[in-house]
């Protein structure tokens, strides 16, 4: 079946504003729907020992009002239009999306413009959202079993301090940190020089095009931020620790390698094998753990994908009695049979079937599409490499992953991270203790009580009759968010002078 899969080319347009904003149109009639992806290029890897946080601190922040949006209103303005959205940090990036149905693409695209130009970052602002970040660390990591162990690995793995400190970052450096940093930080970061984004979907791309220049060319770039060094020695940097978790009922490991950067051969190989040996019921390690001796309750794993030195996981949970040590022999024993004997025949025409089938359903997705675009327009300049992934997928043969499987994965340098559950007395003390660096995949900012109909900002200088749109209420044709008056003119925002 691979041989012959060919993907149709997706309808590609992009351009540039004057002030450096990158644009990406991909229209497609097929549903009256339409996806936007706005990604800045500001991660976990731009922040500087001592200020760390902050990328996921803003995640929280854009969505606590802007010159002409009172707080939490962009959530209901996208609610009540019928549409979807989130957003999301990782080391390499932050994003912001929505989908919702395609007339309503000029209230989206007003949206994102007013906070990009104009973010209210108040005092009030920072201290409020700074206490949501650290409930959110309290509820969804502290108080998890297994989850700090996670949030350690990288610490183990990385030696540069870029990559190697956690994306929810030190609550003793949001602590330290003042409106000046935050500030700062928006301005260097949250620029359209430093920005990309994509629509998706059933739209008119000449006016598309005009309702872009309308609403972003006329935010300031700023200067280039500075350059970020993730380069890593080749070793990782603890092998082997014991982790007290005070919360884990059970023993556990987790196992970590240090491997290329994403879109290299050697990455795509590793990918696969990492496929091979812990994705789905029919894995090589579920068959041999779960299904066979039924030795551990779970085993899974990931890659942590990255521009620079990326990262792949195993986690296994033994079953009680079971002795950890023989079950990593066997994880071993596994990964060392790929490094020798490569995958069968079988296997890789299961890997093609499975990337082929992937390809579409993602691809049926208006959000998948605006999203992957932003991607590799953010990080390889280049939107059009998403016609190209699969076939570097495709490309890959079973030597290619015997290969790298031998090389990164069938080695001794590696870590091995044994959790143990630890003594009622010592809960207290592990708890308070700094919270580790770790897992980049962090939650997204959880959604605040909106009220019933966001008020007009009474001090804001400037003020837009942005429609009140309600569910199932047909919005007349004079109250088109098309309509809403243009923002705040260059120069009024606050943090974009």
């Amino acid at each position: 079946m691979a041989e012959t899969f060919r993907l149709p080319p997706t309808a590609i347009e992009e351009f540039t504003l004057g002030n450096g904003l990158r644009v990406v149109f991909s229209p497609d009639h097929a549903m009256p729907v339409v996806s936007i992806a706005v990604y800045y290029d500001v991660g976990s890897r731009n922040e500087r020992v001592g200020r760390t946080g902050f990328a996921h601190l803003f995640e929280h922040m854009m969505f606590q009002g802007s010159e002409n949006v009172p707080k939490a209103a962009h959530f209901q303005y996208i609610f009540n239009a019928g549409g979807t959205m989130n957003g999301t940090t990782s080391t390499e990036r932050t994003n912001y999306f929505e989908t919702l149905p395609s007339n309503y693409l000029p209230l989206a695209l007003w949206l994102e413009s007013d906070r990009m130009r104009s973010l209210k970052v108040t005092q009030e602002n920072l201290d409020n959202q700074r206490s949501a970040v650290q409930e959110e660390k309290r509820l969804r990591y502290d108080n998890q079993p297994y989850v700090t162990a996670f949030l350690r690995m990288n610490e183990l793995i990385f030696v540069n301090p870029a990559n190697a400190h956690s994306t929810i970052g030190s609550m003793e450096d949001l602590d330290a940190a003042t409106i000046d940093d935050v500030r700062e930080f928006f301005r260097i970061y949250y620029a359209p020089n430093n920005a990309v984004i994509t629509i998706v979907g059933d739209f008119d791309v000449a006016e598309a095009r005009a309702l872009i220049e309308k609403y972003f060319a006329g935010i300031p770039a700023q200067p280039v931020p500075p350059g970020v060094d993730v380069s890593e020695p080749e070793t990782v940097a603890i092998p082997a620790e014991r982790f007290p978790d005070p919360l884990a009922p059970a023993p556990a490991f987790v196992l970590g390698w240090k491997i290329p950067a994403r879109r290299t051969r050697e990455f795509y190989a590793l990918s696969l094998a990492g496929s091979l040996l812990f994705e789905g019921d029919s894995s090589r390690l579920y068959q041999k753990l779960v299904k066979g001796d039924e030795s551990v309750i779970s085993i899974e794993g990931g890659l942590d994908e990255r521009r620079g030195p990326s990262a792949l996981y195993i986690f296994a949970l033994p079953k009680p009695g079971e002795d950890p040590d023989a079950i990593r022999s066997q994880i071993f024993d596994e990964i060392k049979r790929i490094a020798t004997d490569g995958p069968t025949d079988d296997e890789m025409e299961k890997l093609r079937n499975s990337l082929c089938n992937d390809a579409v359903r993602g691809r049926q997705s208006t959000m998948y599409r605006a999203q992957r675009l932003a991607e590799f327009a953010l990080y390889d300049s280049n939107p059009r490499l998403i016609d190209a992934e699969l076939d570097h997928y495709l490309s890959i043969t079973a030597a290619d992953i015997k290969n790298a499987v031998a090389r990164y994965l069938d080695v001794d340098n590696r870590v091995v991270l044994d959790i143990i559950p630890a003594a009622a007395e010592e809960a207290d003390a592990v708890a308070a203790s700094p919270h580790p660096p770790g897992d980049p995949h962090q939650p997204a900012a959880p959604a605040p009580q909106i009220p019933d109909a966001p008020p007009p900002e009474p001090d804001s200088p400037v003020r837009a009759e942005v429609p009140q749109i309600k569910p199932g209420v047909p919005v007349e044709k004079p109250s088109d968010p098309a309509d809403v008056p243009p923002q705040a003119k260059q120069g009024s925002g606050p943090l974009h002078p």
